[in-house]
């Protein structure tokens, strides 16, 4: 009744496991943490307990429910030598999409089956999200550590339900269909993934654009294949994202503008412009001057 429901609400599959503690995943981030992978994310390092245990962020919590969200499209920017923005944020901030129709999966539950403990996540709270949504039956970690479907691909987001309803639990996705191939780390042109499934994120262009405050390292200069907000070769490039279908989620269309901007548009932008062309868009994380400094960095 839940996956139907999610489902009508039009996420792109669901999962449910057990509410417990992660012991795989909890070596992996400690190492992780310890060699500074993440960098200026100083959050990663914080309720590392309830990262790995989600009985410690809701009360008398039984089972997680994962959810993906279908974010692909064909849609490109029209000026192909205009400085570059990942498909995710072409339209409004997935963080609100997602959340309202969370709400509404809850909403439902509780007319359903009654008065439910539970919480909302995404993206934004130590939930790890592929960790779970592996644990569920979604998919396997790629060796670009993102999470692959073999029907969807992997551009999609995740989210999640823990809930204190017990509930029939899905099988954890134990096959990775990676095989051999290793053209997400052969693409990578600032090699940030160091090994399988292990993205050193100090040195990946999403974090480069986005999470990091202080300016670009120079080592990186002539590095970023022309990206100034995010980076989607890793996932490009993937084999299994030729499975990958066009969305149907109306507020994740592109902002109107957005991929008309050309290159002297961009590398021109006002803030007027900005907050016209961003509003309601995940860019707005970078604020005007982080993006500006990111097309700076380009064009020197």
């Amino acid at each position: 009744m839940i996956k139907a429901e999610a489902k009508r609400l039009g996420f792109l599959d669901v999962g449910i496991a057990k509410a417990e503690f992660l012991e795989e995943e909890a070596p992996r981030l400690e190492t992780w943490l310890k060699n500074n992978r993440h960098g200026e994310m100083k959050y990663m390092e914080n309720y590392f307990d309830k990262r790995l245990d989600p009985r410690l962020l809701v009360d008398g919590a039984k089972s997680v429910i994962s959810l993906s969200l279908n974010y692909f499209t064909t849609a490109t920017q029209s000026d192909e030598a205009a400085p570059k923005i990942s498909k995710y944020a072409y339209g409004q901030d997935y963080h609100t999409v997602i959340k309202t129709k969370l709400k509404a999966l809850i909403h439902f539950i509780e007319e359903q089956i009654g008065e439910v403990c539970g919480r909302a996540f995404v993206d934004s709270a130590p939930v790890l999200d592929r960790a779970w949504a592996k644990k569920s039956g979604i998919g396997w970690m790629g060796k670009n550590s993102n999470l692959i479907s073999k029907q969807d691909g992997s551009f999609f987001f995740l989210a999640e339900l823990i809930v204190d309803l017990a509930l029939d639990y899905d099988q954890p996705f134990k096959t990775d269909h990676c095989g051999t191939c290793t053209r997400c780390l052969d693409a990578c042109p600032t090699e940030a993934i160091i090994a399988p499934q292990v993205v050193d994120a100090t040195k990946c262009i999403s974090y480069l654009t986005i999470e990091l405050k202080n300016e670009i390292p120079a080592e990186f200069k002539d590095k970023m294949d022309n990206w100034m907000f995010g980076c989607d070769i890793c996932q490009d490039v993937c084999p299994w994202n030729r499975f990958s279908k066009i969305h149907r989620e109306e507020e994740f269309r592109p902002q109107t503008g957005l991929l008309e901007l050309d290159h002297k548009a961009l590398t021109e932008i006002t803030e007027d412009v900005f907050k016209k062309v961003f509003k309601g868009s995940a860019v707005k994380r970078t604020k005007y001057a982080g993006l500006k400094r990111n097309i700076e960095f380009l064009k020197t």
